[in-house]
């Protein structure tokens, strides 16, 4: 099991479920707020300067049509007063009123010509007797500029302009303070409301992630094992839904399991309970046929190959049914180990001398001095085993080597590799190598083991603490690797 969390793992915790639901949420709300506030502002900011606007502009005209025809257009000092006059009179804020006709240009100030009216402005002025008006920032200062010209009326729907046009420039300074609040105001309004808008985003994304999490968590409990983990369910929504149909999943998982579970006990405890029943028959079978076996010789050709043919086969069987029983055994973990100290290259010699493999046709690279806490019993079924597969299914010579490695970190390692000079393993057979009865030349349907061999040889491997795994030379041949933990004490010599 991988424990660790890497940086990718830190990069997708950052950005979870919950970091998603959250920054969808702010940037809908800051979309939302963001939208008000610029349709409030402009609302706003058109309300202050139109209400401004409106009123300058039907008070100038108002003035205008009151005392324009006053004017003396000749100019001088008599016209700057009346036009002061009419400054001093603007609405909302003072003006400064302006005043062409043909070549004569007067004002209420200083100047007698504006800088601030447009050349725009000037010929909207010519084109409509009704007046015009237009906005303008000059020097970052904003200006309302109204033209409006004196006309004569000569019917119900007809106007003669009399060439007077009058000019008022207002500066909006004040309009411009209050649209600047405004703007501040909105800014100020929205990012309050972003952070408010968390509280709801929190509480909405805790209740779409709660029930992931329980299906999460329900999802480890099956992973370890934990097959009647159910979710409650809640509402009628999609996460609803999911937990309903992960609820009905793991009924159907836990009701198969259960059945799997039943079918492979009812198996195991059947070829347990046959073991044991043959074993006493094939006791009395077996001394049967070592009396006829030492009698063979005397019987006629016929009947000797007969008995010799019964004897073999009721050892076959007799093998199998103890390997029978041994992995039946490890099955109810009734398997024990009986440590002993050993010399494990004279263990491995041993063995091979107690099954006559000392022939040449086993080769063998022990180095001596190697000690070890194993199994006796145990550690020869295990060589027995693997050398014994590489004679049947390899082809000699067969090698045994024996080293030992260190490991960091952990101990160091008893490692005992069998090799033989086949032609190897096929690769769509070497992950199923160690299943039980498992045959990789699916054309050989009897062979002289059992069929359990590399089976217990891995159950033994295990009990020990220790890894076995089947591979392929490069130059041909399989091999097998067996490494079994040791302790500091152990790997000495």
């Amino acid at each position: 099991m991988i424990t660790g969390r890497g940086p990718g793992r830190s990069r997708i915790r950052m950005f979870g479920l919950r970091t998603r639901l959250m920054l969808a949420f702010l940037l809908v709300a800051a979309v939302s707020a963001g939208t008000t506030a610029a349709l409030t502002y402009r609302e706003a900011r058109n309300a202050v300067l139109q209400t401004a606007q409106d009123t300058a502009v039907t008070s100038f005209r108002d003035h205008v049509q009151q005392t324009a025809f006053a004017l003396p257009v000749r100019g001088g000092e008599d016209m700057e007063a009346v036009l002061r006059d009419i400054a001093r009179k603007g609405k909302p804020h003072p003006w400064v009123v302006f005043a062409e006709y043909g070549s004569v240009r007067a004002s209420s100030g200083e100047n007698p010509v504006s800088t601030v009216i447009t050349p725009e402005l000037r010929r909207a002025a010519r084109a409509n007797p009704h007046g015009s008006f237009e906005r303008v920032v000059k020097d970052g200062v904003p200006y309302l500029t109204i033209a409006m010209p004196t006309v004569f009326k000569t019917g119900p729907d007809s106007l003669l302009p009399s060439g007077l046009v009058l000019y008022a420039v207002m500066r909006m300074t004040d309009e411009q303070v209050n649209v600047d609040a405004l703007l501040i105001a909105a800014r100020d309004g929205a990012l309050p409301g972003l952070a408010v808008a968390l509280i709801p985003g929190l509480i909405a994304a805790r209740s779409v992630l709660r029930p992931v999490r329980k299906l999460s968590q329900a999802a480890r409990n099956m992973g370890s094992g934990r097959l009647d983990t159910r979710i409650p369910v809640r509402g009628r929504d999609e996460l609803a839904d999911l937990a309903r149909t992960f609820n009905e999943s793991a009924g159907q998982l836990e009701h198969s399991v259960r059945e799997l579970r039943e079918a492979e006990e009812r198996a195991r405890r059947f070829a347990s309970d046959v073991s044991h029943e043959l074993r006493t028959p094939l006791a009395g079978m077996l001394a049967v046929t070592e009396v006829l076996d030492e009698d063979a010789d005397h019987l006629d050709p016929d009947t000797a190959r007969a008995v010799r043919l019964v004897s073999a086969e009721t050892g076959k069987l007799a093998v199998l049914v103890e390997d029978l029983m041994e992995i039946s055994r490890f099955d109810a973990r009734a398997a024990e180990l009986n440590l002993d100290e050993v010399d494990v290259a004279e263990a491995i010699r041993k063995t091979l001398h107690n099954r006559h493999w000392t022939d040449g046709r086993v080769r063998t690279d022990l180095p001596d001095g190697i000690r070890a806490r194993l199994d006796p019993r145990r550690f020869d079924i295990v060589v027995a085993n693997l050398v014994g597969n590489a004679l049947r299914h390899g082809s000699a010579p067969v090698t045994v080597h024996l080293r030992t490695e260190a490991r960091s970190p952990g101990p160091p390692v008893l490692i005992t590799e069998v090799r033989d000079s086949g032609p190897g393993i096929r690769p769509a057979s070497l992950p199923h190598i160690f299943d039980r009865f498992y045959k990789a030349d699916a054309a050989r349907t009897r062979s002289a083991g059992s069929g359990l061999g590399l089976a217990i040889t891995r159950e033994n491997v295990k009990l020990h603490g220790g890894t076995i795994r089947a591979g392929n030379l490069s130059e041909g041949g399989a091999v097998f690797t067996v490494e079994i933990p040791l302790h500091a004490e152990e790997a000495g010599g």
